[in-house]
C-alpha cells in the first residue's frame, strides 16, 4: 500500500479560462479521461467523517482503490493498485474495507461516478491539474495543485492563478460534487 499526505490547492475556473491554459501550456492533446467510482455505506457513513473511498480507473486497464482522510488534522491518501477483475467485481457487489485497509472496516458498496478529463503540468515544485468534470448532466471545470510543501505551494498557486487573471473561488470536492447527484 501507498500512503501520502495529501495537500492540494483547487479552484473552479470559468470554461473559457481552462479552453486558454489547455493552449497555453499546449495540452489540448494530453487530456485523458479518469472515472472516480465512490464507495460508501447507505447512510454515507464515510463521507460524514470527511473520508473519501473511491476506484479510479484510468482507460480499461488501470484501476486503484484509493482511501483519503480529509479531515484537516490528517490529510492523507492510501492506494492499491487493482486487477481489472477486481475492480469490476467491487463495483457490482460492494466489498469490506478492511480487506484493502486494514484500520477500516465497513462494507461499502458503488455510490456514484464522475468523469474527469484532465491533463497535467510539472508547476515548480508541484503538479498543476487541469479538469474538466462530468457529472448529474452538469460540467465544471477546475484547476488542482498537489504540492508537497504547503506554505510555497500556496503562494505557487495564487502566482499562477494571478498570472492568469483567475480568482480563488472555493469548491467542493469532486467527491462532494458527485455524491450530489444521489441527494
Amino acid at each position: 500500500m501507498n500512503k501520502n499526505i495529501e495537500l492540494e490547492f483547487k479552484t473552479v475556473i470559468p470554461k473559457e479560462s481552462y479552453e486558454n491554459i489547455l493552449s497555453e501550456y499546449n495540452l489540448n492533446d494530453n487530456v485523458f479521461l479518469q472515472t472516480n467510482h465512490y464507495f460508501d455505506t447507505p447512510e454515507l457513513t464515510l463521507s460524514d467523517q470527511h473520508i473519501v473511498l473511491r476506484i479510479r480507473q484510468k482507460g480499461n486497464r488501470f484501476f486503484k482503490v484509493t482511501l483519503k482522510s480529509q479531515h484537516p488534522e490528517d490529510a492523507y491518501e492510501s492506494h492499491i493498485l487493482l486487477s481489472k477483475e477486481q475492480a469490476k467485481t467491487m463495483l457490482k457487489n460492494g466489498f469490506h474495507t478492511k480487506d484493502f485497509f486494514p484500520k477500516l472496516d465497513v462494507f461499502v458498496t458503488y455510490i456514484t461516478s464522475i468523469e474527469n478529463y484532465r491533463a497535467s503540468l510539472p508547476y515548480h515544485h508541484g503538479i498543476m491539474f487541469v479538469d474538466r468534470c462530468e457529472y448529474c448532466g452538469q460540467i465544471d471545470y477546475e484547476l488542482e495543485y498537489e504540492v508537497p510543501d504547503y506554505e510555497e505551494g500556496l503562494n505557487q498557486f495564487e502566482l499562477f492563478l494571478s498570472d492568469h487573471a483567475l480568482s480563488y473561488v472555493k469548491t467542493k470536492r469532486k467527491s462532494e460534487r458527485a455524491f450530489s447527484c444521489n441527494v
